[in-house]
């Protein structure tokens, strides 16, 4: 039983090809983000398999596209506090993202005889789209796909975005929001009176699944349905554009959230963490 680790992305989908294939909703965050790595080879990512020893069948994977934040897949409790003793500049790790028990491994052992400790700073739940149930009634307006003259107000959104789900918002957005116009993966939910109100945003399909993020709409415009209906609009695209699985992950925390997308139609998987070591 042994952790492989690279640089490099393709080979890492070749290597876990199967583990991916097995439970690829459950993989989302590895594979989505290991696409997007591929789309953008200057982006620097380390990319890591578990092999067990009947044959070499994978079991477990994580990737690391900044220094201290490791996102870990399913992986066996050994396979996560293994990764603690091998996973580059693990010193510097201040954060990890992934399935409660795994995550909660990890951090165990890379705090153990250190000093060092750890804390569960968000919690979050995978959902998948089961029967799509469009609100009813129908806010006015309607969707339409981001161009480019939406970049810089979906720019400014996402860093409303990133501010109230407490990340960084102290960063330039552009490079994330520029391929999603591009490839024609950000809608906008727009009325005739006050133009864009909400926006959605989705993943490629990667392995049949596909992740709608961000999800978000200003303040002054909230309680009016129209997250719903951009959702909505978004997973429809995205099923008639091939997608098997359909996802996103909500903030436990948020009750609001919660019972939109349940209205919707889509069904908790498994939850995630993420802690905060220190």
């Amino acid at each position: 039983m042994t952790w492989h680790i690279t640089e490099d992305a393709d080979a890492f989908r070749v290597e876990a090809a199967d583990y991916f294939a097995a439970d690829p909703a459950r993989a989302t965050m590895l594979l989505t983000i290991s696409e997007g790595a591929r789309r953008r080879p200057h982006t620097s990512t380390r990319y890591g398999w578990w092999t067990e020893p009947d044959g070499g069948r994978v079991t477990g994977a994580f990737l690391l596209t900044l220094r201290d934040e490791p996102a870990l897949g399913p992986m066996p409790d050994v396979a996560a506090r293994a990764l603690a003793h091998v996973l580059p500049e693990v010193a510097e790790v201040r954060t990890v993202r992934g399935e409660e028990e795994t995550a909660e491994a990890f951090a165990g052992e890379l705090c153990r005889g250190s000093g060092r400790s750890w804390t569960t700073t968000r919690r979050m739940r995978l959902h998948r789209l089961g029967d799509l149930t469009p609100p009813d009634p129908a806010p006015p307006g309607r969707a339409r796909r981001a161009g480019v003259a939406d970049i810089p107000l979906a720019v400014e959104w996402m860093r409303h975005y990133a501010r109230d789900i407490g990340e960084d918002d102290d960063v330039d957005f552009t490079p994330n929001i520029e391929p999603r116009v591009a490839e024609g993966r950000l809608h906008l939910w727009e009325t005739d009176d006050a133009g864009p109100v909400s926006m959605a945003g989705v993943t490629p399909v990667v392995a049949g699944q596909a992740r709608i993020s961000p999800v978000f709409t200003p303040a002054g415009r909230r309680g009016r349905g129209y997250a719903a209906a951009v959702t909505t609009a978004v997973s429809r695209t995205v099923l008639d554009e091939g997608a098997e699985q359909v996802l996103l992950f909500t903030d436990v925390a948020n009750p609001t959230s919660n019972a939109l997308y349940r209205r919707l139609g889509y069904r908790p998987v498994i939850d995630h963490v993420g802690l905060t070591i220190s």
